[in-house]
C-alpha cells in the first residue's frame, strides 16, 4: 500500500481505498483517502 503525507493528522499515513490515476501531463499517481480522518491524500508516484 502506498504512503502519503496527511495535513490533518501530521503523520505519514497509509492511502486507504488508493487507486491509480494519470495526471494531464501523463504522470502516475495515487488518490484516496486517510484511514484515521478521512481526509482526501494524494501521492505522485515514479513512472
Amino acid at each position: 500500500m502506498p504512503e502519503a503525507y496527511c495535513l490533518r493528522c501530521r503523520a505519514q499515513r497509509q492511502i486507504a481505498g488508493a487507486t491509480e490515476v494519470k495526471l494531464k501531463n501523463g504522470r502516475p499517481a495515487v488518490r484516496g483517502t486517510c484511514p484515521v480522518c478521512k481526509t482526501k491524500l494524494f501521492r505522485i508516484t515514479k513512472g
